[in-house]
C-alpha cells in the first residue's frame, strides 16, 4: 500500500461522504502581516487594534478572506489536488469573527458529481465548514471544481447536481460583527465619509488602481494557505498542460479585487457573505488586475441600527482599466478582459 497521497480523481468522490481535512492551522499575527504585504488591504477594522476596539471588537479580527483561504487550503489535498480549475462558489457565510491565536480546521461533504462530456474530467460539488478550536463554526460555503479522471474509460457515476442559492437573504447576515459604535467610527481614519445611505442600487464604482501579479507573490500566497494544488506550483507538469504555465489561485484574484475595492468602498469593512463567484478566465504572473463594483442592493438588517448591508458585484479584469466598466456584451458574453465575477454582501456603518 502506498503511503503517499496522489490526490482524489473524479471517480473517487461519492455523494454523501464526509471528509475530515488534515492539518489544523493556528492563525498568527505573522499570517496577518504577510497577508497585508501580499495584497495591501487597508480596511481600518482589520488593520488597527485601537480602531477595532473602539468600534466594538475585542481587537482587530483576521481579514475575512484570509479565513476563507485558510479553510479552503485545508480542503485542497482531498478535493482539488488533481483539479483542472476551481469553477465557482455559492452560499458562503462568515459566521463568527476569527482572531490571531484561533485555530481553524475544516470538514467537507460531497453534495454532487457530474461527468463532463469529454469523459476525461468531471465537476465535484462540496459543502465545506470551517471551525475554531472550540467547535464554533466560522465559515460555511459551497464550491464546485473540475477534477481530472484517473481513467477516462471508467463509467460515469449517476449525475447529481445540487441546487445552490442564488443569493443569501439579508436577514442571515451580521452574526460575525459586534454592535458597531457609530460614535467612535472615524471617517478620517477609515478613509472615506461614505456610509450606508450614500450607496444606491445601480451605482457603479471604478476602483481606479491596478496591481500587477508577480510569480513569487502568488506562490507565497498560495503556500500561506497550505494550498497544494498542482496547477499553482508545478511548472514541470503545467508546462505540458493546456496553458503551458502555472495558474494563479483564484482566491488570490478575489483578495486582490477586494483590496483594490477599498478605493470607493473603504467603510465596507466586513465581507458577511459570498452569494456566488465565478472565475471567468485564468490569470498569469505578469498581468495586472483592475476592478470595479456595482451596488446590486442595499438592505437594513433586522435588529441592527448600527450597520447596513450592501450587495455588491465586483468585477476584476486583467490588463484593462475599468473606467468604462467592462462586463458582458449584448449576448451576455464576458468581455475578454474579465477574470472574476463576484457577488457578495459587505457590511457598512450607518
Amino acid at each position: 500500500m502506498s503511503k503517499t497521497n496522489t490526490g482524489r480523481f473524479f471517480e473517487d468522490f461519492v455523494v454523501g461522504e464526509t471528509i475530515h481535512h488534515a492539518t489544523p492551522r493556528t492563525v498568527t499575527v505573522g499570517d496577518v502581516a504577510l497577508y497585508t504585504a501580499l495584497y495591501g488591504s487597508r480596511f481600518a477594522v482589520q488593520s488597527a487594534d485601537a480602531f477595532a476596539r473602539g468600534v466594538g471588537y475585542p481587537h482587530a479580527p483576521v481579514d475575512d478572506l484570509l479565513v476563507f483561504h485558510i479553510v479552503f487550503g485545508k480542503t485542497v489535498p482531498d478535493i482539488s489536488l488533481n483539479a483542472v480549475a476551481n469553477l465557482g462558489y455559492a452560499g458562503c457565510r462568515f459566521l463568527h469573527a476569527v482572531y490571531p491565536g484561533d485555530t481553524l480546521s475544516a470538514i467537507s461533504e460531497v453534495i454532487g458529481v457530474k461527468e463532463n462530456s469529454n469523459g476525461k474530467t468531471g465537476v465535484v460539488y462540496v459543502r465545506t465548514q470551517g471551525f475554531k478550536q472550540d467547535g464554533t463554526e466560522v465559515l460555511d460555503y459551497i464550491r464546485w471544481v473540475m477534477v481530472r479522471k484517473r481513467d477516462a474509460a471508467t463509467p460515469a457515476p449517476e449525475a447529481v447536481v445540487p441546487e445552490v442559492p442564488a443569493a443569501l437573504a439579508a436577514d442571515t447576515l451580521g452574526d460575525a460583527a459586534p454592535v458597531i459604535s457609530g460614535t467612535y467610527w472615524d471617517d478620517r481614519l477609515s478613509g472615506s465619509p461614505h456610509r450606508f445611505a450614500d450607496y444606491l442600487p445601480g451605482e457603479r464604482i471604478d476602483h481606479v488602481d491596478g496591481m500587477t501579479v508577480e510569480e513569487a507573490e502568488h506562490q507565497i500566497a498560495t503556500r500561506l494557505y497550505q494550498n497544494t494544488a498542482k496547477v499553482h506550483f508545478n511548472q514541470h507538469t503545467e508546462g505540458q498542460g493546456r496553458f503551458g504555465r502555472r495558474l494563479i489561485y483564484g482566491g488570490h484574484v478575489i483578495s486582490l479585487a477586494r483590496a483594490l475595492s477599498f478605493n470607493g468602498l473603504a467603510n465596507a469593512w466586513h465581507v458577511a457573505a459570498i452569494n456566488g463567484g465565478r472565475h471567468v478566465a485564468p490569470l498569469f504572473a505578469g498581468e495586472t488586475v483592475y476592478a470595479w463594483s456595482e451596488v446590486i442592493d442595499h438592505a437594513e438588517l433586522p435588529g441592527r441600527d448600527d450597520i447596513g448591508a450592501l450587495r455588491l458585484r465586483t468585477i476584476a479584469t486583467k490588463d484593462r482599466a475599468c473606467a468604462d466598466f467592462p462586463y458582458v456584451d449584448a449576448e451576455n458574453r464576458y468581455d475578454p478582459s474579465v477574470i472574476l465575477d463576484l457577488d457578495y454582501w459587505a457590511l457598512i456603518p450607518r
